[in-house]
Order: C-alpha cells, then structure tokens, then sequence
C-alpha cells in the first residue's frame, strides 16, 4: 500500500464531506464496488458475493463494499479516500471491530437500512533525517523504540509543553474510533465517537512512571520529538504504516477528511464502543474487589 505525501494531501478533492459522502445511501442505491482481502475467508466471500451482484468501478459505485478484517478496511479507506465514498465492512477476520456479519441476505435492502458513522481521520507529519512525509492514521498513531534502548521523547500539545522528557517504550494517540483498539490495550481511555478529544496514551512508562496520559481537544496540534535520536531511535507506525528512525511528529485532525462508514441497524460503532465502555467498567470494580 503506497503512503499519502504531502502533495497527494493537498490534491484531494474534499469539500463539504459529511454531505456528499452521504450521497448514494438512499433507497435508491444499486451501486456497489466491492474490494476483498487476499485471505482464504475472503476470497469465499468474493465468490459469494460477485454471483449475486456486479462489481462496479469505484468512480461509479455509490458505496465501497470492504470484506476482509480491520485491517483491511483501514487500508481501504485510505486508498478510496478521494472518491467520498461510504465504506460498508464485512468481516472475514477474527474480531472485525469495523466491520459488519456477513448473512446471506439482501444487500442492497441492508446497507439502505444501516447507520451512518462518520469519522475523521489524524494527519500525521512525519520528519527524519532524510525527508518529511504526511500520512493518515484512522485509528491511531504511535511512537516505538526500535532498539533496547527505551524511548526518550518530548510531548507538546498546542503551545504548551506537558512532558519535557518521557522514558518508556514509547507513546501513542487514538481517535475515538481507535480508542478501543491499541489504545485500550494499554490501558488508555475509551473516547465516545462524539467526544472531540484525542486519546494520549504511555507505553510502558518508566519516567514518569505514573503519568497515564492525557485526553486533549482534537483542535490542537500534538507534536511529539525524540530527544536522542542517535543512541535512541523510534519507529512511528499510523495504523499499518511504519516509518523508522523518526525525529519528530506533529499531528492534526483532518478538517477536510470525512470518512463514512455504514454498520448494520443494531450494531453500529457507536453500540459497540459503548459496550466497550460498560466492560472496563465492571472490570475495575473486579479489581477493586479482589484487592
């Protein structure tokens, strides 16, 4: 999958996002292009699938038909990016977190009838020795030590320095959408998709050693610089994509880039981040209890 640089950024032709991308999803939808991952489920969904209905160009499609598991469709909302286009997923991986449950059923009568989730993306600048790069990350973005030597980084959050130096293996920040994924995982907060904050998350910390993030406005730009670059190196990975030996990132929320992802009617990000939300709950009342 090729990366977006800064010039693919800036030719993309968003406008007005949350109502074009709407475009397409009435009563009236016949359209699809459908887009399979390479793995054995999927490529039996495919075969299923293209049967029953035709497979149109992406241009001419009214939605983009995703099958395969998170992953892929991160990949493919970043390669249909410019054609404002919703995304339905169907899941063929293992927990399929924005994606949907394959029934053998009407298609075309399910997507019209499924919720609208939107969903802005992070624009991260990337800066090493040898060039500057901007990427997308839909769910988060991460800094990582690349040797034994643990991470040294700064954290900056619109004008205002909040670690002059952080020890540890590094530091992520998740959008609401990825809140529950690498995020939650290291015992990062679960944003509510309507929330307007950004997730920032320690990996590992060991100086400071009990500092637990920080949850921000997703209006300030976040910059985060390797202090040791040499004896220290760090990887910055946006989703699937990495780059290696960073010397610092900035990174922004989107205020062009409007992703469209539909769910079916009783299941929709909004539900299952919810139920997300509820789990950790009773998890620490768990260990309250047995402490």
């Amino acid at each position: 999958m090729k990366l977006v640089d800064t010039k693919d950024l800036k030719s993309l032709p968003f406008g007005s996002a949350s109502s074009s991308l709407a475009e397409g999803t009435n009563k009236a939808m016949i359209k699809f292009h459908f887009t399979f991952d390479k793995t054995k489920k999927a490529q039996v969904l495919k075969k299923k699938i293209l049967i029953r209905y035709k497979n149109y160009l992406p241009k001419e499609a009214d939605t983009i038909v995703v099958g395969g598991g998170d992953g892929f469709m991160l990949e493919s909302l970043k390669k249909y990016a410019r054609l404002k286009k919703p995304f339905y997923g169907i899941n063929c991986g293992t927990y399929g977190f924005l994606m949907n449950k394959f029934l053998n059923t009407d298609l075309k009568k399910k997507i019209n009838l499924s919720k609208k989730i939107y969903t802005k993306p992070l624009v991260v600048e990337v800066k090493t020795k040898k060039y500057k790069k901007k990427i997308l990350a839909i769910n988060e973005v991460s800094l990582l030590r690349q040797s034994k030597q643990t991470a040294s980084l700064k954290l900056k959050i619109g004008n205002k320095i909040i670690l002059k130096r952080l020890v540890g293996d590094g530091i992520l920040v998740s959008t609401p959408a990825g809140s529950t994924a690498y995020n939650l995982s290291v015992h990062g907060p679960i944003l509510s998709l309507n929330s307007s904050k950004l997730a920032v998350t320690p990996i590992s910390p060991f100086r400071p050693r009990r500092w637990k993030g920080r949850i921000a406005p997703n209006k300030k730009k976040i910059t985060i610089t390797n202090l040791d670059p040499i004896k220290r190196p760090v990887a910055a990975v946006a989703d699937n994509i990495e780059i290696r030996n960073i010397i610092s990132i900035s990174i922004i929320v989107s205020k062009k880039i409007i992703f469209t992802l539909l769910y079916d009617k009783d299941k929709s990000l909004v539900d299952r981040i919810k139920l997300e939300q509820i789990k950790k709950k009773k998890s620490k009342k768990n260990e309250k209890f047995y402490k």
